[in-house]
């Protein structure tokens, strides 16, 4: 036995994405603008592949900084 005897409902066609928006949030605000961004870009210049050149790198940033200190 059943306490409620709903039968689910079915959609004729799945919702998209700004329609199920509007169907929880209303309408958005117009005091909020939607802006394109420009892509990032990178954070690193190079990576260093083996632990050989990464050695070498920091003799050479310690060389250049005794260099600046003289």
């Amino acid at each position: 036995m059943r306490l409620f005897s709903r039968k689910p409902k079915q959609r004729l066609r799945e919702l998209g994405e700004s329609e199920a928006y509007h169907h929880s949030y209303g309408e958005p605000p117009r005091d909020v603008k939607i802006v394109k961004l420009e892509p990032r870009r990178p954070r690193y210049r190079q990576v260093l592949a083996d632990g050989e050149r990464m050695r070498q790198a920091f003799v050479q940033r310690l060389d250049n900084r005794d260099k600046e200190e003289r």
